[in-house]
């Protein structure tokens, strides 16, 4: 197995690359074992072993956006939540008004705090009138698990953490209703954006197939048993030869979703941030009924936010990660740093940080702090 140790470009500084004996206490998917036979490189994600990149980050971008990349995403997280009163305690969690969800659809939402900051970003499966999925990011998995168990009260729900119990592969790119279409009977055209089937047979295996994803580009996402992982795997990289798929890591998964103006995702959702800092302001309803965290949103919505997430591009590369790192304006903190990595469609570094509003105009110039240095960056869109 392939290890990175330095990655190119300063997209890899967000993760820690690993190798040896280090490698043993980690979660691993069933495709563990065949990420090597695609050269892939292995990094560590929220206690699992996963693939950063195979080929490169730039031929991966480009496979993506003009063909198809195939992610293995099996760590992510998913919970079931089914019962008499599943709908009443998804209603109250989410930020989102779910009562036009229908069956076999799928919504992104929020749950928030009380005080309105993020939880997590979650996106929400109708799997039937009384019975739903969401995905989740894999850090946050028990934290999730837990906060939904703590507000159950005397909900009749039954709350599932199945994330060991389903994988997730993602098709993503122009190319991917072609490739797919091989491999199955059904109609995929038929699957709109943010809708979903059940029991849908690809190489003569049963997933949950949903026109769904985080990329920017057209796509599917497979949910399936891990038995299942490797045939599937395999049998979509073959059928989608002609094509020019890829494997892809998910390195590139970030910097596709930052080009494409994507909302913050995951750990990039700092600590404290609200809906509306954060530029979600789509997945909040204030119109619904009472949900947690409203009545902050309510005030907030009225006063104005006073910081707002950027995107910023800077000048020079930054030698040392800076997740986490001040956003310097005259001598003065003003911000901190989400994520920063190379965008290949901007041959430049890019990145997310939480600023004053003050700052957060296009064509500002802020300085990132780097160790002791400070980075010239600039905000733009």
């Amino acid at each position: 197995m392939a290890f990175v140790k330095m990655c190119p470009m300063v997209l890899f500084l967000l993760y820690e690359y690993i190798g040896g004996n280090s490698m043993e206490a980690l979660k691993k998917t069933p495709l563990y074992n065949v990420y090597e036979e695609y050269g892939g490189k292995i990094g560590k994600i929220a206690g699992w072993a996963l693939p950063m990149q195979f080929e490169g980050v730039v031929e991966e971008y480009k496979a993506v956006r003009k063909k198809a990349g195939l992610f293995d995403i099996s760590h992510v997280g998913k919970i079931q939540i089914k019962g008499k009163d599943a709908f009443h305690f998804i209603q109250n969690l989410v930020t989102n008004d779910i009562e036009s969800l229908e069956e076999n659809r799928a919504m992104y939402t929020l749950m928030c705090y009380p005080y309105g900051a993020v939880i997590e970003i979650v996106l929400l499966y109708k799997l039937s009138e009384n019975d739903y999925l969401i995905t989740i990011n894999s850090g946050n998995v028990k934290r999730i698990f837990k906060w939904l168990i703590n507000k159950k009260n005397k909900h009749d729900v039954s709350i599932i953490n199945i994330s060991n119990e389903i994988c997730e592969l993602a098709l993503q790119g122009p190319k991917s209703e072609t490739i797919l279409q091989k491999l199955t009977d059904i109609d995929l055209k038929e699957i709109k954006y943010l809708s979903f089937r059940k029991d849908v047979s690809i190489c003569d295996t049963k997933c949950l197939l949903s026109r769904t994803g985080y990329t920017g580009e057209d796509g599917f996402e497979i949910y399936i048993l891990p038995k299942d992982l490797e045939l599937l795997w395999n049998s979509i990289l073959k059928a989608g030869r002609e094509e020019g798929i890829k494997p892809a890591g998910l390195c590139v998964r970030d910097a596709l979703r930052l080009d494409s103006n994507l909302p913050p995702f995951g750990d990039e959702l700092l600590e404290d941030i609200t809906p509306f800092e954060a530029g979600l302001k789509t997945y909040v309803n204030l119109r619904k009924n009472d949900f947690i965290g409203k009545n902050a949103l309510k005030k907030e919505s009225e006063k104005g936010i006073k910081r707002k997430i950027v995107k910023f591009e800077t000048g020079d590369k930054c030698t040392n990660e800076i997740s986490g790192s001040n956003v310097i304006f005259n001598g003065e903190k003003v911000g901190i740093v989400a994520t920063e990595q190379f965008s290949p469609k901007k041959k430049k570094n890019m990145g997310l940080a939480l600023v004053d509003l003050k700052y957060s105009k296009l064509g500002t110039t802020i300085f990132i702090k780097d160790m002791n240095d400070l980075v010239k960056a600039k905000v733009t869109r």
